[in-house]
């Protein structure tokens, strides 16, 4: 059986829960850190949208990856699923139903002359950004989780151990 499959899953995974955390917890607080809050919102505004549309795509292809291994026989990725359906749930509601109403809110502010943060918009964004970021944290740990109970083979290895073992036993 082709390992393909298996190490395209484990790709895509690396590639979204990489850059989920990456993004979340080192680029954004780096920013904060290093440039104004507007500025550095509207980066991290933008980073947030793009990692979104990774968390769409991978969650979308690791769930077709997952069936696809499942029918296969691979077990191992039945539980796989509910964790890849957690993750595209909180990109879906934190992304592209959170996410576009913390827009119009900073673009409001600032077409009434401040920022977010000293406009009469600023309690509902912080209680969207305070939901947004519970969203994210979860998507993280599930993420995580997601890595930790990948399966380290897919059995192939073991089977061709073990036809190596028989064929040198009616060989000799």
């Amino acid at each position: 059986m082709s390992l393909m499959p298996h190490r395209f899953f484990r790709l895509l995974t690396v590639v979204w829960v990489g850059s989920l955390l990456t993004i979340g917890y080192a680029v954004a607080p780096v920013l904060f850190t290093s440039l104004d809050r507007m500025t550095a919102g509207a980066v991290a505004a933008q980073l947030f949208r793009i990692q979104g549309v990774i968390g769409v795509v991978c969650g979308i292809l690791l769930l077709g990856l997952a069936n696809l291994l499942v029918r296969r026989g691979r077990s191992a990725y039945r539980r796989l699923r509910w964790l890849i359906a957690g993750m595209l749930v909180c990109v879906l509601i934190g992304y592209f139903a959170l996410q576009p109403f913390m827009n119009a809110m900073r673009v409001a502010a600032l077409e009434a002359g401040g920022d977010v943060e000293h406009s009469v918009y600023a309690t509902r964004f912080g209680l969207l950004h305070g939901v947004s970021s519970l969203f994210y944290l979860i998507e993280s740990l599930l993420g995580v989780a997601l890595v930790w109970l990948l399966p380290a083979h897919v059995g192939t290895a073991a089977n061709e151990e073990g036809a190596r073992a028989v064929t040198g036993k009616v060989a000799g």
